[in-house]
């Protein structure tokens, strides 16, 4: 075994631009794939924060079926009491209580139906990112203000601006007339148009008194530090709900479901790119050994003549290929390991997103994801698509007749 691998190193060498051509190869694809599956991963981790910093949050709390309907008797009681309780036991600061309805808002000029949103002020700016996107006056102050943040686009709609006044009316949590009169402070630019034509806020004390919900809300938004402990924290938020009210805990996925499927899309075109490249490495690999079987075809009909058995040839390529694959795999690692490691730090951007993530409130960086999945996965398929490819170099040996190999030029 050990004349078999140093047979098999030696000859590796006998062409040794060739040899690291194929490594160069090997070792390309390899920092290329970690950097890209890493980036990926990152990728949709900070696709998935900004979309639920945006409204939804990690995971809610409401009353089972207000997801489908969201009808206004469909609260949560004692939200605000409850809020407190979930910040304490979760540890986490970035908890928000909300209530929402529909209404006629009318102003001198236009009426428009709409959904109105309550909303804490001062726990709303903990798990959204929509009070930092006003673009004109400020974001609502107290909890009882009569004042209201309204879209770009619905304000242009209604032909209001700021200090206007603009009324509502709807129907109450009783089946009585919700009627008020509120101010308008701010004006929210999202970037998204059909956001920015429906979305507005008002102070959740306020909702709640012209809508009579007393001490009720229909949301408690939850926001934890990590995507990756959502489920942990939605199994032990439902072992602190009270169990007679009916309140369920959804985590994103069921609250956004397009999000999970636009990353599965996403990834089924990225693997379907990563397959081309391993498979154009894995045909460099057949080349450099289907040429290195060819050129020795006298030397091993020699070896054959002489006792040799094909399976100790076919052996040696693929002890050959595994060697050369090994080489591939360990530099690609080392050199794609300290590039991802190094950019999970530092981050990564790409000229415009500084802009972008100014005017949307989101982060300026992509940082790569650095996990055993991302480092492991791209490099270990190469390695096991090149010893694959010397296969078929390896079994034209078995084939080989001594006579006819010992004649060829």
């Amino acid at each position: 075994m050990n004349l078999t691998w140093s047979l098999a190193w030696r000859n590796l060498w006998r062409h040794g631009r060739r040899t690291w051509l194929t490594v160069g190869a090997m070792v390309f694809s390899n920092i290329l794939l970690v950097f890209l599956i890493s980036l990926q991963l990152g990728s949709y981790e900070m696709m998935i924060n900004n979309s639920l910093a945006m409204f939804t949050g990690h995971l809610q709390v409401q009353q089972e079926g207000y997801q489908q309907e969201q009808k206004m008797r469909q609260s949560v009681p004692a939200a605000l009491e409850l809020a407190d309780h979930l910040r304490g036991e979760l540890n986490v600061e970035t908890v928000a209580v909300r209530a929402g309805g529909f209404a006629l808002a009318s102003s001198e000029q236009r009426s428009i139906g709409i959904q109105i949103l309550g909303v804490q002020p001062q726990r709303e700016m903990l798990v959204s990112t929509i009070p930092g996107l006003v673009s004109r006056g400020r974001y609502l102050s107290a909890m009882d203000a009569e004042e209201i943040v309204i879209g770009a686009t619905l304000a242009r709609n209604l032909r209001i601006d700021l200090g206007d006044e603009l009324t509502f009316l709807g129907t109450a949590a009783d089946g009585s007339m919700a009627v008020g009169i509120v101010t308008v402070v701010g004006i929210l630019d999202t970037g998204v148009n059909d956001l920015d034509r429906s979305i507005s806020q008002v102070p959740l004390g306020y909702f709640q008194r012209s809508f009579g919900l007393g001490d009720q809300a229909h949301t408690i938004v939850v926001t934890v530090p990590a995507i990756e402990e959502v489920d942990s924290a939605v199994a032990y938020v439902r072992g602190l709900l009270p169990a007679a009210n009916g309140l369920v805990v959804l985590d994103w996925d069921t609250l956004q479901p397009g999000l999970r499927q636009a990353i599965k899309a996403d990834m089924s075109s990225a693997w379907f790119m990563y397959a081309v490249l391993i498979f154009l490495v894995a045909l460099s690999v057949l080349n450099t050994q289907l040429m290195s079987v060819m050129e020795r075809t006298r030397e091993f009909g020699v070896m054959i003549a002489l006792g040799t058995r094909p399976g100790q040839l076919a052996r040696l390529v693929l002890g050959e290929t595994l060697m050369m694959s090994l080489l591939g795999l360990g530099l690609g690692l080392l050199l794609g390991g300290v590039l991802v490691v190094y950019l999970a730090n530092v981050g990564f951007t790409f000229p415009g997103m500084a802009e972008m993530g100014e005017r949307f409130g989101l982060p300026d960086r992509m940082y790569p994801e650095v996990s055993l999945l991302s480092m492991f996965w791209g490099p270990s398929v190469v390695f096991v698509g090149a010893l694959l490819a010397a296969l078929y170099p390896a079994a034209r040996l078995f084939k080989l007749n001594p006579l006819t190999a010992m004649k060829a030029i």
